[in-house]
């Protein structure tokens, strides 16, 4: 009977409806839950300081009555043989002693700008040198090339009253020191 019924049923048209664009069915609300996270108490491992979850590892009592616990029984074992974590690549001591795995934006130092001081020189005072700073490079062209002048100008006055003077003095060579063939040379 519930085989003919729904054979007889007919599929009957909906009403024409309007789609806008603030339709009622977007602007509803799901629900969801809130959601908590679950803690679970965790133990660090003595050895290579990953966590260790309920159920795993073992709890070893020290002589002094220091609870150590380990992860595996790698870590045990490598305890009880006393080697070092921090030589040991695949722990994290060794991990932090070689700075592996830290964040690029810790790495990053902080470089202070060096301050230029300003120091007096043998010659000139601290005054002279900021009055020397503070000049245009054109006055200090002008300045060198009237100091060029000066010198040449020294120079042709010299040659001329030098030549006439003395003709035959010469300055005599000197030879430059020489290194002398030494033992096994």
């Amino acid at each position: 009977e519930n085989v003919e019924r729904h054979r007889t049923l007919k599929l009957v048209p909906l009403a024409p409806f309007r789609v806008c664009a603030f339709s009622s069915f977007s602007s509803r609300k799901k629900y969801t839950r809130p959601t908590t996270k679950m803690v679970i108490a965790t133990e660090l491992c003595a050895l290579s300081e990953y966590r260790i979850y309920p159920g795993n590892g073992k709890l070893m009592i020290r002589r002094d009555g220091k609870p150590v616990f380990l992860g595996t029984s790698k870590a045990f074992s490598l305890t009880i043989q006393r080697k070092k974590p921090a030589k040991l690549v695949w722990t994290q001591a060794w991990r932090r002693l070689h700075k592996k795995g830290i964040t690029e934006t810790s790495l990053k130092k902080r470089s202070r700008r060096t301050n230029k001081v300003a120091r007096a020189v043998v010659g000139i005072s601290l005054d002279d040198i900021r009055k020397k700073a503070a000049q245009k490079p054109e006055f200090r062209t002008a300045q060198r090339d009237a100091a060029l002048k000066e010198v040449k100008s020294r120079k042709t006055t010299a040659k001329k009253g030098s030549g006439k003077a003395s003709g035959a003095v010469f300055k005599a060579k000197i030879p430059k020191n020489v290194r002398s063939a030494g033992k096994g040379r």
